[in-house]
């Protein structure tokens, strides 16, 4: 009982030292326990928690550091160098007691550049936008601008939570994550920083200096100053790279988040916007998340796919690029479809007689675009953004663009999401006519229409459609605005976009409802995130890590033409949904080796013919080639053979002495076996899903799991893709001495590839 008194006492001494002016007061009355018998290990815990909350910084070490609180400005640097310094200390960390890192790698650990400038975004601007948050997700806007600007920016972003550990504030940021596409890290804190929480940015030149700049919110003048001044700053430091060599290219300045990266193995990724032609014959889904716009009948099945991959590239509709698609017109006299190119700030046209997509207006032309089609525009002075410059910020550009109507005046009206700015655009021109800002003007100019636009919803419950589509954003009191570009009206039924369940939604007038089946996969092609270029040489960002390799094998083998055979066994509890296509297959042969799997002649030559010769032989096949005329009706491409249950793949290669890599890679639609779907619980059909996706990282697993719960469907009907990634080496031994010394002895050979996926 007396070394628990005297502990306490020398506790009691502390106080006068940690807290001042009212703190102290209030502490008065904990001097009453020390006749009490409370442990001196609970009486710590009672003093870290209230030093948290007055904003104090307590070292590991068991001392305590005292902020004054008689100056204001001093007190405020004081709690901002303490938040620097707590996320310098959680670099290495991904996940510790008092803190998580969202939407980062576990191996990916240099998002912040230390020698470089940090943008630290703190405060409670994920929470759910409503009400008086308008002004913080105005900074998210702001931030993501900044990011595309200025790419050597790392970008952070910073909130204090309850509990690290809640699963509800994860899976919460993960859907803020994938709506608003937040590609930069997010650090949860159960710690409170006083001065941050409301919100607020600084800039920091590194994790070691002072910040540059705070502020509550981001005055885009002053802080694209200060964004000046330290760039300059960092080009006379000569921390720029020096880009010498002709072969060097630039890391791609767009990013993915990686908190929702594993649902991109869903056919669909946040469809947000959904459009039909007249006749009702095409339906245009914005597969926002996958970049890309999906064309389908009434029946489901695909019949054509705009966009490759993110970025900002005009051509034909399997090279073109766009970036967070949304709300599309289609303009039935030009058979064009017009998007709202989101993160690009432009809105694109899609020439489906020409198959091909152009920028119609761009607002900021901030990337370079060296794509082929581009070069050919250029060259012709056929190129519209020919004679643009770069537009800084201002309230007048296009910035994300979300939302299009047509006006009677044959105008497009655009829309951000968030209901605050209205673009007027001359549908010919591309020229925008006027800007209206504010929702109240807004209303007096498109309100009637968007209240005739969402008029079929009103019969359907409006906790109905919350569980469905995330529609956080309205125009003034229009119920069910924020759905305006999410649904279609069909003659007797309603097509909606579930971006909840990643589907889109069959809504018959008899409330009876059903998930579309989406058929003719093999139009979607190969997914971006699955084709890499393997011989691409980064000097400004990190080398191509690959990806799980399914299969690793290597041949020692005499030089000649070599038949590969691929037999792939599907993992058990699943089954494909459609054939594997000849177009979604892709082949990389790298080293001594050539692929010759497309070429119709079978007759070898005793002669090495050059990758270069070869690239030239081809192009003047293409140049004399007449291709055969394909009929509208049936434009499919070849499948691929399925053998009790088993996918076969072909590839030939002619190889030459020396060492060659073959990478073959494809998607493969699965869904759960119709022999489990009614005995397996939901959560046993995530937890298949997931061994299926993620079958090397539990942490991985466990997140996908509850992605896949928070979907609120039956699992057994999503159809996911499998990526199949098989990697063959082959070693080439120098062929036998041929009695002419001119002579090369060739040998064919073949080889069976068994892949199990189990």
């Amino acid at each position: 009982m007396a070394f628990r008194y005297r502990s306490f006492r020398r506790v009691l001494t502390l106080v006068p030292q940690l807290l001042s002016g009212q703190g102290c007061h209030e502490w008065g009355e904990a001097t009453k326990l020390a006749s009490s018998l409370i442990p001196l290990a609970h009486t710590l815990e009672f003093v870290d928690k209230t030093a948290a909350w007055r904003g104090l910084h307590i070292s590991r070490c068991g001392s305590f550091s005292r902020l004054s609180t008689f100056a204001e400005t001093s007190k405020g640097v004081s709690h901002e160098l303490d938040l620097v310094a707590f996320i310098r200390s959680t670099l290495d960390h991904v996940e510790g007691p008092s803190h998580r890192w969202i939407n980062i790698s576990d191996s990916n650990k240099e998002f912040l550049n230390k020698d470089g400038a940090t943008l630290l975004v703190a405060g409670a601007f994920l929470d759910d936008p409503a009400g008086s948050q308008v002004d913080q997700i105005n900074m998210l806007g702001k931030v993501k601008l900044v990011q595309q600007r200025y790419p050597w920016i790392q970008i952070l972003g910073f909130r204090s939570c309850s509990s690290i550990c809640s699963t509800v504030d994860h899976d919460h940021l993960v859907n803020i994550i994938m709506e608003e596409y937040i590609t930069f890290p997010i650090l949860l804190c159960s710690k409170i920083f006083p001065e941050i929480a409301a919100g607020g940015c600084m800039l920091l030149k590194g994790l070691k200096d002072p910040p540059l700049y705070h502020g509550k919110d981001i005055d885009l003048s002053t802080f694209i100053d200060a964004i000046k001044d330290l760039g300059q700053q960092i080009k006379h430091a000569g921390s720029a790279n020096k880009l010498d060599s002709p072969w060097s290219k630039h890391c791609e300045e767009f990013k993915e988040p990686y908190a929702c990266s594993y649902m991109q193995n869903l056919i669909l990724s946040l469809p947000a916007c959904i459009s039909a032609d007249g006749s009702g014959n095409r339906i245009f889904i914005s597969d926002s998340n996958h970049h890309r716009v999906v064309i389908f009948d009434d029946n489901g099945t695909i019949l054509d796919v705009i966009g490759s991959s993110p970025g900002f590239e005009d051509g034909d509709f399997e090279s073109a690029k766009l970036m967070r698609p949304a709300a599309s017109y289609y303009h039935a006299s030009e058979d064009c479809l017009y998007i709202v190119d989101s993160e690009n700030h432009a809105i694109r046209r899609a020439d489906f007689g020409k198959r091909v997509l152009e920028t119609l207006h761009a607002a900021s032309i901030y990337k370079d675009r060296n794509g082929f089609w581009t070069w050919i525009l250029d060259k012709l002075g056929f190129r519209r953004d020919a004679g643009m410059k770069p537009v800084e910020f201002d309230s007048e550009s296009l910035l994300f663009p979300w939302h299009l109507l047509k006006s009677v005046d044959d105008e497009l009206l655009i829309m951000n999401k968030r209901f605050n700015s209205l673009w007027i655009m001359d549908i010919q021109s591309g020229m925008i006519r006027n800007v209206v800002k504010g929702q109240k003007n807004m209303m007096e100019i498109c309100g009637q229409q968007i209240v005739d636009k969402v008029s079929p919803l009103k019969d359907l419950s409006h906790d109905f459609l919350q569980q469905l589509v995330y529609s956080r954003y309205m125009l003034g009191d229009i119920t069910n605005s924020g759905l305006v570009s999410s649904f279609i009206a069909r003659e007797n039924r309603l097509l909606l976009c579930d971006t909840v369940a990643q589907r889109v939604l069959m809504i018959k007038k008899d409330d009876t409802s059903a998930s579309i089946e989406f058929s003719n996969l093999g139009n979607l092609g190969l997914p971006y995130w699955l084709s890499c270029c393997s011989e691409t040489a980064f000097t400004t960002s990190n080398v191509y890590k690959e990806a799980h390799v399914d299969h690793l094998q290597s041949f020692t083998l005499f030089p000649g033409k070599v038949d590969v055979h691929l037999i792939i066994d599907i993992p058990g509890d699943t089954e494909l949904v459609e054939p594997l296509e000849e177009s979604c297959v892709w082949r990389h042969v790298r080293g001594a080796a050539l692929d010759v799997s497309r070429m119709d002649s079978t007759v070898t030559t005793v002669e090495k013919v050059g990758v270069a010769q070869k690239w030239y032989d081809d192009l003047d096949g293409l140049a004399f080639e007449v291709k055969p005329e394909v009929s509208s009706e049936v434009k499919t491409t070849p499948e691929r053979n399925l053998e009790d249950g088993k996918i076969h793949i072909e590839c030939a290669i002619n190889t030459s002495p020396g060492t060659s890599e073959v990478i073959i890679l494809a998607p493969l639609y699965l869904k759960i076996r119709n022999s489990l779907k009614t005995c397996k619980e939901n959560q046993e059909k995530a937890a298949i899903i997931a061994e299926i996706l993620k079958p090397d990282r539990r942490s991985a697993r466990h997140a996908l799991v509850r992605s896949l719960l928070s979907l609120k469907r039956d699992l057994g009907e999503v159809v996911f893709i499998k990526p199949l990634f098989v990697k063959l080496k082959f070693e080439i031994l120098n062929p036998p001495n041929a009695q002419n010394s001119r002579d090369i002895i060739l040998t064919d050979s073949a080889v069976d590839v068994n892949v199990s996926l189990s």
